[in-house]
């Protein structure tokens, strides 16, 4: 008996009514999520993987909007959710870490005062025991002397300790959800490591579930149970993280684990996906990505449609590598 997805995304469309017209940024996503499980969200700057996350906590601001679908969060549809409904849910069961830590943090205020204020926002506990729990927060991100920066302010850490401060915020409730948006993108690889093995335990642990943003598939491949490759707004691959990642399907998958730099690439040109991502105010017909693509076939004209390819992947594409010669992977 197959388990009740924690989260459940069913046709989610997000656009921004501008003057020249709608720009859709979302548009046709659909995923699930079980509680414990980690999706990697994965694509190009502008392919809509922020926006996605943005929808999904119910933050998108005008002249923005989630235009269609579902988001079933535990059962319940979050896509008509009234503010004071988010405000419930957002750090209590669902929480977000920025990739922009001043998104989260205040300027004026001290650390200790923001991470209880954050603790008793939903829980009646005493300051004392609000202020313990940040502290030991503090302490799982790998931040020292923890005492001493509860009583700093923001602008006295660090880059990289700004994000691990805002890490340790999403941390406090435990939340059944997490989205990630480039979190460790500050940080030198040393923490970076510990914070992923971090979220990796609260997962297994407590079961919270963690959808992680990022355009760096080396910290996908060893941090996520499965991916969602997008582009243009769109998914175009999805399944698990090594299947997808030692043998992609889509073309576009397929050049953004070519463009990453490796150990045989010394001395060589690395490969890039040639031209630019279409425009979403006037995307091209057929596949968004055959103006790209060298894959291309005149069958690429049509819409392509995200269907299941094999047991347990989708792909949105007429003409999937695996139809053509074997590709090569590189360690």
């Amino acid at each position: 008996m197959t388990a009740t997805p924690l989260l459940e995304v069913r046709d989610l469309r997000t656009q921004f009514d501008t003057r020249l017209g709608p720009v859709v940024a979302v548009e046709d996503i659909s995923l699930t999520l079980q509680r414990g499980e980690i999706l990697g969200l994965v694509g190009e700057s502008g392919s809509g993987k922020s926006v996605t996350g943005f929808s999904l906590m119910g933050l998108i601001d005008a002249p923005g909007r989630v235009a269609g679908g579902q988001i079933l969060f535990d059962g319940s549809d979050l896509a008509g959710l009234p503010e004071k409904g988010w405000r419930a849910l957002r750090g209590k069961r669902i929480a977000m870490i920025f990739q922009d830590p001043m998104m989260t943090l205040n300027p004026v205020l001290r650390i200790d005062t923001q991470m209880i204020e954050t603790v008793r926002a939903h829980e009646k506990i005493s300051r004392s025991e609000a202020r313990a729990r940040a502290r030991e927060a503090l302490v799982q991100v790998g931040i020292p002397a923890p005492d001493e920066r509860l009583e700093s302010y923001p602008h006295q850490f660090s880059g990289g300790m700004r994000q691990r401060v805002a890490i340790a915020i999403a941390l406090l409730h435990k939340p059944d959800l997490i989205i990630a948006d480039e979190p460790t993108t500050a940080l030198d690889v040393t923490i970076q490591a510990q914070i992923l093995a971090q979220v990796q335990r609260l997962c297994r642990d407590t079961g919270t579930a963690l959808i992680w943003i990022t355009h760096d598939l080396a910290v996908v491949s060893g941090l996520a149970d499965r991916v969602a490759v997008m582009y243009s707004g769109r998914i175009v691959e999805e399944g698990p993280t090594a299947q997808v990642i030692s043998h992609p399907a889509h073309p576009y998958t397929r050049g953004l684990i070519d463009s990453v730099p490796h150990g045989k690439a010394h001395q060589s040109r690395l490969q890039q996906i040639s031209g630019m991502a279409p425009s979403l105010l006037e995307p091209p017909p057929g596949c968004r990505f055959a103006p790209r693509c060298r894959h291309a076939r005149p069958a690429c004209d049509r819409e392509p449609a995200l269907l299941p390819h094999g047991a347990d992947r989708r792909l949105r594409c007429l003409a999937p590598l695996d139809q053509d010669q074997p590709q090569e992977v590189r360690a």
